[in-house]
């Protein structure tokens, strides 16, 4: 694996998304690889967050443009974006983006609760094994390139406003991957880490407990509206209880 730093000129200039750009990863990176190098970022910068792309880089840009475009909940001013006269400014600039995108997530016009993601995605008994596989195999769903995002946030929850995404109707928007990401914190220790076109990524400092395992299955099963087959959950169950991280598909299809 190739890690390529990205100093704040380039990442404002030809950086692969935004100032907040921190270093690419490539080709191919494997998931311990990608744990590995977030570890080192955070004990080197302890008073930011670090959040990494997942599949589909283009596209997750792509949509996270569209989603960071929503005129009713996250209302930007059209005069706000990125000053391209320096760096530095362009840098403060995505800053004052960030802050506006969290008011809005923590606003109680806008924020989305837990109770309410209920049957809140279309799923079939495919998209369940498809759960289980990619957790099982996280490395099948990683881009040829990866990106490290360094976002000056104080929870690992606000990294979500950094890469908004979720756009089309039957997806899980930003709000909703917010109270995803809330809960799994509150309830399972899970902090967010990464975000694709399609998945959410997320990973606890050790493995969950057999009745933390049974608990966060009966979530899922909530949110994905109860869809798949015994078999479907109860393989995603067996591969959750081997691996710290957890892999949640967000998109209507998510299946790779």
């Amino acid at each position: 694996m190739k890690i390529v730093q990205i100093p704040l000129d380039q990442a404002v200039s030809d950086g692969p998304i935004d100032a907040f750009s921190h270093m690419v990863l490539s080709p191919f990176p494997r998931m311990q690889e990608i744990l590995g190098c977030l570890d080192e970022q955070r004990a080197a910068f302890p008073s930011d967050r670090f959040l990494c792309t997942l599949d589909d880089l283009n596209q997750c840009c792509y949509t996270s443009m569209h989603a960071s475009s929503d005129d009713e909940r996250i209302a930007l001013d059209a005069d706000v974006g990125e000053d391209m006269s320096s760096p530095a400014e362009a840098l403060a600039a995505r800053c004052t983006v960030l802050t506006h995108v969290i008011e809005r997530l923590e606003s109680s016009e806008h924020r989305v609760e837990w109770s309410a993601l209920t049957v809140s995605l279309r799923c079939s008994d495919q998209d369940i094994w498809a759960l289980s596989e990619v957790n099982d195999d996280p490395d099948s769903i990683l881009d040829e390139v990866v990106c490290i995002q360094r976002v000056p946030v104080m929870r690992e929850d606000l990294l979500i406003a950094a890469l908004p995404n979720g756009y089309f109707e039957a997806d899980w928007n930003i709000f909703q991957n917010h109270a995803l990401t809330r809960h799994l914190r509150d309830r399972y220790s899970y902090r967010l880490i990464g975000i694709g076109a399609s998945w959410l990524g997320f990973q606890r400092d050790d493995l969950l407990a057999s009745d933390d395992i049974l608990e966060l299955i009966s979530d899922l099963q909530a949110v994905y509206g109860s869809q798949g087959s015994t078999e479907a959950w109860s393989a995603l169950s067996d591969v959750l209880r081997l691996r710290t991280t957890l892999l949640l598909g967000y998109t209507e299809d998510f299946r790779v």
